[in-house]
Parts: structure tokens; C-alpha cells; sequence
């Protein structure tokens, strides 16, 4: 059993992101799901995040919830090249991160990425096991996947221009369960309201 050393989380952000931004996030997305042919349920519900450190272009992801069941969730995402989802884990959620368009590098840890001793490890990659050293970056093709469970830290970013990123996991709580290497990381940000907003985020 890793130990996570869990600090308190924070929920919100203390930065602030503008409404302006988010509406713009939120139209390319729209943008390259229509040109990829992946239709979007009736009314998504939308999600759009910096995490807190003020540089959505580097650090920053538009997510939508499809299934929110108790015993199981489904996301769908969308990243730009540049665009960094920060080292995390969850106390309780198993997924599978998937590629549904485009090329992802996915970095694992066993434990804390700071406090991480290098130890080897297995992870679960297209349905097989992974031998891996602790930092190993995994580089997924379209179609491809990694099964992620508790303890195992990972950031994610494109490193194609764009990337249309899938999520099947266990029960979803984005306010409680996330653990982030960073503890002043916040999962939900705080907003601008400099324009009016074209969806409702399910952080409002």
C-alpha cells in the first residue's frame, strides 16, 4: 500500500480564470469534436479547468462528464499541445485513461512524484501488464490505454497538436478525491465574469 501522505486539497482555486477564455476553450473543443465526427450528449455537461496556476495555455484541460452512476463514470477530454494536466491520484477511483484521437504522453509514479523512491512497479497498458520504473513516460497512440488505480501519480499532456482523451472509471468525485502532488492545486476555478457564459460549467 502506497502511502499518499495527503495533504489538504483545495477544492477551488485561488487564481481566477475569465469567462472569456473558458467560452473560448470550450468552442474549440466543440470545434475539433465536430471535425473528428465524436457527437456530444444533449446538454454536456462542461467542465474547464487551469488548476489554479493561472497559465490555462500551460497547465489546463476541458473536460465533459457523460455517465455520473455510482458505480461508474465516463469523461470525455480535450488538450492542446503545450497543455499539461498536473501529477495526481485518487484515494478511491480506478480508470483508464483512453486516446480517442491523437497522441498523449502519460507520466507514472509509484507514490509522490517529490518523495518518490524509484521504485519499480506494474501498470496496466492495452490490457497487459507494465513493468516500469517510477517516472517511466508512456506514450499512447489513438485506441490505446492505461489503467491507473490508487497511488499510482500521473500527469498527462498531448503531444499531438490536439487530443480527444477518454476517461472510464469507477465512481467520480472531483471535490474529494483528487490528490495532487502540488497541495495548493485546486481542481475548480474561480472565474472572471467578463462575458456572459455559453454553457454552465459544473463548477458554477
Amino acid at each position: 500500500m502506497v502511502n499518499l501522505n495527503l495533504h489538504k486539497q483545495c477544492r477551488y482555486t485561488k487564481t481566477k480564470m475569465k469567462r472569456s477564455r473558458i467560452n473560448q476553450a470550450i468552442k474549440e473543443a466543440c470545434n475539433y469534436f465536430e471535425e473528428h465526427h465524436w457527437a456530444l450528449p444533449p446538454e454536456p455537461r462542461w467542465d474547464v479547468t487551469d488548476f489554479g496556476l493561472g497559465d490555462f495555455e500551460k497547465y489546463g484541460l476541458v473536460l465533459i462528464n457523460l455517465a455520473e452512476e455510482n458505480e461508474y463514470c465516463e469523461k470525455l477530454m480535450f488538450g492542446k499541445k503545450g497543455q499539461i494536466t498536473p501529477a495526481h491520484t485518487h484515494k478511491f477511483k480506478k480508470e483508464d485513461i483512453i486516446v480517442r484521437q491523437g497522441v498523449l504522453k502519460v507520466q507514472v509514479w509509484l507514490g509522490r512524484p517529490d518523495r518518490s523512491n524509484q521504485e519499480s512497479f506494474d501498470v496496466q497498458v492495452n490490457g497487459s501488464m507494465k513493468h516500469v520504473e517510477s517516472g517511466t513516460i508512456l506514450t499512447l497512440s489513438a485506441g490505446e490505454r492505461v489503467t491507473l488505480t490508487p497511488g499510482i501519480f500521473h500527469k498527462f499532456y498531448p503531444d499531438s497538436d490536439e487530443c480527444i482523451i477518454g476517461e472510464v472509471s469507477t465512481k467520480n468525485d472531483d471535490l474529494n478525491d483528487n490528490v495532487f502532488a502540488d497541495p495548493e492545486i485546486g481542481r475548480y476555478s474561480k472565474i472572471i465574469e467578463d462575458e456572459p457564459p455559453i454553457v454552465k460549467l459544473l463548477s458554477d
